[in-house]
């Protein structure tokens, strides 16, 4: 009787252990078929006339064998046959030869040794189960932004738990490197990678990805959660400096201003999470000489040269802008560099040089701004630049008419002449 009560509480059991680890009642059913016909088949050859019934509502499992009715005496194998007489005498009192008699296995039937190897293969399936959700439920959110509390510091990595108490590992590399850990306080970071080496999930997490930086600013701008401002690029150096281009999808917001937010409020957020690193929101644009001048900002430029098939980009400032342009250590170009996918060289405007030039900007008064601006996505920013160049250049570049062409160049001579 105890072995019964063992076994009938056995469904009881792994349905509580089926609410601890988010196993649905679907799979559980099945895992629990599976075993129960697995030690059927030990035990009788095979599981083909036995129907497995489980109730997990009930916190019950019951066991049916079908078997064929024969004559007396002329039972062969009587895991698939019963004489008339048995058959009768179990309930069926009507029944007759040739019929199909169900009957219920007894779960003391099993004995000690079979219920312990059940046990044993539920709790193995279960848990292998258990390991396949995780890595399913992970690996979707790759890339996607995820909390954790350390658990554990180490040399190498941190240890994190989720709010399941799942494992998230945190690697050194994947850390920003003026990142400092305590047991207990929540980090932030994004699923970097997931693997299921030998079915035992391993979760990476990165506050240094790329990834990292987009979901922070996805999380405290709504214009882009919403799908109103949309991040074109970025780039990071982990805990140094960030460059991010945006584009508005409504011309009624501004890009750079809602991803600032008020005073900073939005961006502030943002760069405390990134411990201090600095960062600048660009408009992006699809003209890759426009692109370049706004990604190498504070820096204004004079001229650029762009070889497209190379990806090359030669970039031509008054000397006093150079050191901006390069940056601290050669930051400023290194992130306009991995933002924009051009290789750029800085090259001084040695023909302007010791010679006073005027940036475009100055001639609002006299030339309309979208001419300004059409000269200045071509790559000039300066009336020197501007002479520099062909006239037929211009026209076919700029997509300017003739006479406005000769109206800015008179302009712009007019000025150097005085």
């Amino acid at each position: 009787m105890a072995r019964r009560e063992e076994a009938v509480n056995m469904t009881d059991q792994f349905a509580e252990f089926k609410e601890l680890k988010n196993i649905d009642k679907t799979t559980l059913i099945s895992v629990l078929e599976e075993s129960f016909r697995s030690v059927l088949a030990k035990m009788f050859g095979n599981d083909d006339n036995f129907d497995v019934i489980v109730n997990p509502d009930k916190g019950d499992c019951e066991i049916y064998q079908n078997l064929e009715v024969v004559p007396d005496g002329e039972v062969e194998n009587e895991n698939l046959q019963i004489s008339l007489s048995d058959a009768q005498a179990d309930d069926d009192p009507d029944c007759e030869v040739g019929e199909e008699h169900t009957r219920k296995i007894d779960f003391a039937k099993f004995g000690r040794r079979a219920i312990l190897n059940l046990r044993q293969t539920l709790a193995s399936k279960i848990l292998d189960l258990q390991k396949d959700a995780i890595y399913n439920k992970f690996k979707e959110l790759e890339g996607e932004l995820v909390t954790g509390e350390v658990y554990q510091v180490w040399k190498r990595e941190v240890l994190l738990l989720d709010d399941e108490k799942n494992e998230l590992l945190l690697p050194k590399d994947q850390q920003i490197p003026t990142d400092i850990y305590r047991k207990g306080e929540t980090v932030r970071a994004v699923v970097h990678n997931v693997d299921n080496k030998n079915n035992n999930p391993k979760i990476t997490v990165s506050r240094t990805s790329e990834n990292f930086l987009r979901r922070l600013f996805e999380h405290e701008v709504p214009e882009i959660h919403d799908g109103l401002i949309v991040i074109r690029a970025v780039a990071r150096v982990p805990g140094e400096r960030a460059k991010i281009a945006v584009e508005s999808y409504d011309d009624r917001i501004d890009p750079v201003g809602a991803c600032v937010g008020v005073k900073g409020a939005r961006i502030h957020g943002i760069v405390r999470e990134l411990r201090n690193e600095n960062i600048d929101v660009i408009p992006y644009t699809q003209n890759p000489q426009l692109l370049i001048q706004r990604a190498l900002s504070p820096a204004k430029i004079s001229s650029i040269r762009l070889d497209d098939e190379e990806k090359h980009a030669e970039v031509f400032l008054r000397p006093e802008e150079v050191s901006l342009a390069i940056g601290k250590g050669g930051l400023n170009i290194k992130l306009a560099s991995m933002l924009t996918g051009y290789e750029i060289d800085v090259y001084r405007d040695v023909d302007n040089e010791g010679e006073e030039d005027i940036y475009l900007d100055e001639f609002k008064d006299e030339i309309d701004e979208w001419v300004i601006e059409a000269l200045k996505n071509m790559g000039c920013v300066t009336a020197k630049a501007v002479l520099a160049m062909p006239r037929e250049t211009i026209i076919e570049k700029a997509e300017l008419e003739e006479s406005t062409v000769d109206e800015v160049l008179a302009v712009l001579k007019s000025e150097f002449e005085d």
